[in-house]
C-alpha cells in the first residue's frame, strides 16, 4: 500500500481506485483505516474511497514532534496531492472529522462536500482534559493492558463483543507509549464551532444513537452551523463507531448523500 512522505512523517494510505468521486475517510482515535472496510467494501466503485492513518496511529509514521490536528489536516492534503486528487469529499469519523473540519477551512477550494461521522467541532472542557488525562496516564503505564481495552471498547465502538474483538487484540499488542503526542493533540484541540459559518459546501451529519462520546447536542451544533448541513442522520442502536457496527444504514446515507451531490 503507498505511503506519501511529508517533512514531518510517512502516512499511509488506501485507495479504492476507479472514476467516481473521491472520499478521503480518516479514522477515530485509538482505531486505524481499517475501520472503514464496510465503506470500502459496499461503496466502491461507485465512489474511490481513499483512506488513511492519522499520525501515532497504524502504518503511519512520524518524527515523535507535537502536533494538532491542522497538522493532520495537512496531512490529509498530502494524501490527496499524492494521488494528483484536486478536490474530493472530505470525511472522518470522531478524531476524523475534526481533522475533516480543518481541511475545509485550511482548502475550501478542494472540499467538495464534507461527511462527519460521531464527531464535533468544539474543544475537550476542564472535565474532559481531567478524564482523558486519567486515561491516557494509565495507557501509558506498566499495567497490564487487557482490563482496560475491554472496558473501552464498549464505550469508543458500541455494537456488540464480536465488534470489539480485533480492536481488542491491536490494542494489546500495540506500543503503548506511542499514543502520546496524539493524546495531546486530543485533550489541546483547538474549538472551531464559531468558524463552522465558513465551510459552505454540503455536509452530512451521521451519528449513533447511543453514542456518548458524540451525544446528539454536538450534532445538532454542527448541524447549525454549516451551512450547507443536511438532516442529522441518526443510526438506531448504534454507538460511537456506528460506521463499523452499523455498516448498512451509514453507506445508505452516504450513497444517497452523493447521489444528491450529483
Amino acid at each position: 500500500m503507498p505511503t506519501v512522505t511529508t517533512p514531518d512523517a510517512d502516512i499511509f494510505y488506501t485507495d479504492s481506485g476507479g472514476e467516481g468521486p473521491v472520499l478521503l475517510l480518516g479514522h477515530g482515535f485509538f482505531m486505524d483505516s481499517s475501520m472503514f472496510t464496510p465503506q470500502v467494501r459496499d461503496l466502491s466503485p461507485d465512489l474511490r474511497v481513499v483512506t488513511w492513518d492519522a499520525r501515532r496511529h497504524g502504518k503511519t509514521t512520524d518524527a515523535g514532534m507535537p502536533f494538532t490536528y491542522w497538522d493532520l489536516a495537512r496531512d490529509a492534503l498530502a494524501v490527496l496531492d499524492d494521488l494528483g486528487v484536486e478536490k474530493a469529499i472530505i470525511g472522518g469519523m470522531s478524531q476524523g472529522g475534526y481533522t475533516a473540519l480543518r481541511t475545509a477551512l485550511l482548502a475550501p477550494e478542494r472540499t467538495t462536500a464534507l461527511i462527519l461521522l460521531d464527531t464535533e467541532a468544539s474543544a475537550c472542557t476542564p472535565e474532559q482534559k481531567s478524564g482523558y488525562r486519567v486515561l491516557f496516564d494509565q495507557w501509558c503505564s506498566t499495567e497490564p493492558l487487557e482490563p482496560l481495552t475491554s472496558a473501552l471498547a464498549p464505550q469508543l465502538i458500541g455494537g456488540e463483543p464480536a465488534d470489539w474483538t480485533s480492536w481488542i487484540s491491536k490494542w494489546n499488542s500495540s506500543d503503548r507509549m506511542a499514543v502520546r503526542p496524539a493524546a495531546e493533540c486530543l485533550i489541546e484541540r483547538d474549538d472551531v464551532v464559531d468558524r463552522l459559518s465558513d465551510i459552505d459546501v454540503p455536509a452530512l451529519i451521521i451519528r449513533g444513537e447511543n453514542d456518548l462520546s458524540a451525544p446528539a447536542e454536538k450534532a445538532d451544533e454542527l448541524k447549525a452551523g454549516l451551512p450547507g448541513a443536511a438532516p442529522v442522520v441518526t443510526i438506531p442502536v448504534a454507538g460511537h463507531a456506528a460506521n463499523w457496527t452499523h455498516p448498512e444504514p451509514v453507506n445508505a446515507a452516504i450513497t444517497a448523500f452523493v447521489k444528491a451531490l450529483r
